[in-house]
């Protein structure tokens, strides 16, 4: 198979890493709006994976940094990965399905609710399939939470709870373009809730606060919030973020059910600390999501190349990326104003 890749940053780079060891992919094209990034990216990766010796039974594969990202459609491909900067999203995915390329795209597929809403019409049109890099869903706890409860083991759910707690604040510069605490990280749990309990969510009320940096506030953005979900069945979701968690990167699920309870991220790098035990922190804390979710960041492009390849539908269809959209939209417009926030009042 030959796997464009749109975008050679930090998230690009890990997935170029992870789809030059998959035997089915033969050539692998990267391009980046700066094309000295998309050389040393190539560079690096010849370089790193002659090191281990990745693949020497199969052959590694063909490795070419692409002058333009426009070029790279020229290149016959059976798949493109997008994981450019969010503005350049919408256009690089609506070029490939033009083209007919199949496309994994890291979220956001757009940049606001209204282009959403485009891509996800024209993709419906195109009939070309679309996966969103909703990574949560591929990861080992999650699917195992959601098969116990379909498996009826946590009887009916009556709460379900899921945080995203970020070590460290991002760069002052990155604060602008992320859409905002809802938008850019609480939409991980929003998606996972829909997904693991398979219900939609009717309401939210939301709310959050600003302790840490100022940049965070003068951009009009919190750096701590919280949602009360609820879903049509009644049951009740709590979801929350932090930019501020120094103790590492926690990112868990929790599902409590008339039978049986269980939770999902809770291991021995899991960074919190059970009382009363004085000095018993956690060893080894998770430093960022990259690396709490690295098998689910492989299984995802995994999935994105069966799809590619036509022996499986999309995991995370347009629609679904839609949805959480439409959720993290409501949050944040219960940020602002203050009341429950439908959503159907945000729905297109």
């Amino acid at each position: 198979m030959r796997i464009g890749l749109a975008g050679a940053g930090r998230i690009g780079a890990r997935h170029a890493a992870t789809l030059y060891e998959m035997p089915e992919v033969e050539s692998l094209l990267i391009a980046d709006a700066d094309p000295c990034r998309a050389h040393h990216l190539a560079a690096r990766l010849a370089a790193r994976c002659a090191e281990v010796g990745v693949r020497d039974d199969a052959g590694a594969p063909e490795v070419v940094a692409v002058e333009a990202v426009e070029k790279v459609y020229a290149a016959d491909l059976d798949g493109l990965v997008v994981a450019a900067a969010t503005c350049a999203h919408a256009e690089l995915v609506d070029r490939a399905m033009l083209e007919g390329v199949p496309v994994f795209c890291e979220k956001p597929l757009a940049a606001d609710l209204d282009g959403t809403f485009q891509i996800v019409a024209a993709a419906e049109a195109a009939g070309v399939p679309v996966q969103v890099g909703f990574q949560r869903r591929f990861d080992a706890g999650n699917m195992a939470a959601r098969e116990a409860l379909a498996s009826g083991r946590l009887g009916w759910l009556h709460t379900v709870r899921s945080c995203s707690f970020d070590p460290a604040p991002p760069p002052a510069g990155y604060i602008p373009a992320s859409g905002g605490l809802f938008r850019d990280c609480v939409i991980h749990d929003l998606d996972l809730v829909r997904f693991v309990t398979g219900r939609d969510v009717v309401r939210v009320m939301a709310s959050g606060s600003n302790r840490g940096d100022d940049f965070i506030r003068e951009y009009g953005d919190v750096d701590t919030g919280s949602a009360l979900l609820v879903l049509d069945d009644g049951t009740l979701g709590l979801v929350s973020a932090t930019r501020y968690n120094a103790a590492g990167y926690d990112a868990r699920l929790e599902l409590f059910g008339s039978k049986d309870s269980v939770v999902a991220g809770l291991d021995e790098r899991t960074p919190v600390t059970a009382l009363p035990e004085p000095g018993a922190g956690p060893r080894g804390a998770y430093g960022g999501f990259m690396e709490r979710f690295s098998d689910a960041y492989d299984a995802e492009l995994r999935a994105f190349v069966d799809m590619a390849a036509g022996r499986r539908a999309s995991p995370c269809p347009p629609e679904e990326a839609m949805e959480a959209f439409y959720l993290a939209e409501a949050c944040e417009r219960s940020l602002r104003e203050g009341r429950i926030v439908g959503i159907e009042e945000v729905r297109r």
